[in-house]
């Protein structure tokens, strides 16, 4: 349960492992260390047998919550030019149009969802290519043994979505044998040496004022973020940071990309969210929730390198009209040049951001228990 905000958690190292005891920084950090190892574990898997039998029709990947992003990261590396189409299915029936032309991975981290399960059971029954990505002896690894798909065996960083580079890195390897996306070794390297950067700046013994990402949680904290994205690779983070506030410090959040945003969600800045509620109306429910008349919308943009121009000057009018009425607006900017590296940029530095949020509002970031009862009432 949450103990309300409290600054002086993120003061210092005690303070915050204190206020951690899942070790949800520790596994935020080890990013750069998946990126490396998952990299071996494609190779010694034999990835590189999914390019004999030529470049797949498309390319199905099935996971579900911090596996599924694993998905959407790979759909953002691979980019509009991408010379087949990559999917992600999230749930438990595989597209009918799916067949064995297509290559179909499966991606859990525990190897045991029962949605991904399912789809990566079809698959097989459909004569699908199959790749299968998760833990090892687990149900996903015996289908995948009796199924004979490639098998990359993951080990869990602690949660799944703090695995999601122990989880993405097979399916960009995979992608790179299919020559559908151009990752060679150095750009892999030069991203695991980027995440290490991200963790150094963002360490927990890094006062607030100069850690960019406790800042931003302290900023955020009692607002309700509207988190847009402005291009492909930014949206798949601006995602992943949505689903990571929700996860790490069971916060509301809502995702955007731009240019859509700028035609539905810019309409609540005109509303009773923006700016801490209308001043005429004392009964006003978000700051009752609140207790403080100055908390309202926050808008998240993550800012990519490669913008189209049009969605550029539509990102910024909608930031000015943002502070315009009232509305707290923060931007983090990607770094790097190749899309995995400016998208690995934005999503570890949200991750931290989450992290830093939930244990500045007294949450402990690593359990979930409304997930594991929801799925316990289904069982």
């Amino acid at each position: 349960m949450s103990e309300g905000l409290d600054p002086s958690r993120l003061e210092d190292a005690e303070a915050v492992e204190a206020a951690d005891p899942g070790g949800m920084l520790r596994q935020v950090a080890s990013s750069a260390a998946q990126v490396r190892e998952a990299q071996r574990a494609a190779a010694e898997a034999g990835v590189a047998a999914l390019a004999e039998d030529g470049r797949p029709r498309a390319v199905v990947v099935a996971g579900v919550g911090g596996s599924g992003i694993a998905g959407d990261v790979l759909a953002a590396v691979c980019g509009a030019g991408c010379a087949v189409p990559v999917f992600t299915v999230r749930g438990h029936r595989l597209p009918g149009w799916v067949g064995a032309a297509d290559l179909v991975i499966a991606v859990s981290c525990s190897g045991s969802t029962a949605e991904t399960l399912e789809v990566a059971a079809e698959a097989a029954r459909r004569g699908c290519r199959l790749l299968f990505v998760g833990a090892p002896e687990s149900p996903l690894a015996d289908l995948a043994d009796r199924s004979r798909a490639v098998f990359v065996p993951v080990r869990s960083a602690g949660q799944p979505r703090s695995t999601l580079w122990g989880l993405t890195v097979p399916l960009v390897v995979a992608a790179r044998t299919l020559r559908l996306v151009d990752v060679p070794d150095a750009v892999l390297e030069s991203t695991a040496v980027l995440l290490e950067d991200v963790a150094h700046r963002c360490r927990p013994s890094s006062e607030p004022f100069v850690n960019p990402a406790k800042r931003i949680a302290l900023d955020l904290a009692g607002d309700v973020p509207l988190v847009w994205g402005t291009s492909a690779v930014a949206a798949t983070a601006a995602y992943r940071t949505a689903c990571q506030l929700n996860e790490n410090a069971k916060y509301p959040a809502v995702f955007g990309e731009v240019p859509e945003a700028g035609h539905n969600q810019v309409a609540v800045f005109d509303g009773r969210f923006a700016g801490g509620g209308s001043p005429a109306d004392p009964d006003d429910f978000f700051r009752d929730r609140a207790d403080d008349p100055e908390h309202g919308l926050h808008l998240l943009v993550l800012r990519d390198v490669d913008e189209h121009p049009r969605v550029r000057a539509r990102a910024e009018a909608a930031a000015a009209l943002a502070r315009d009425r009232g509305v707290a607006v923060t931007e983090i900017r990607a770094e790097g040049e190749h899309p995995l590296e400016r998208i690995a940029s934005l999503i570890a530095s949200t991750d931290y951001v989450t992290v830093y949020l939930a244990i500045a509002l007294g949450v402990d970031p690593a359990p979930v228990p409304a997930i594991d009862e929801l799925k316990a009432r289904i069982t």
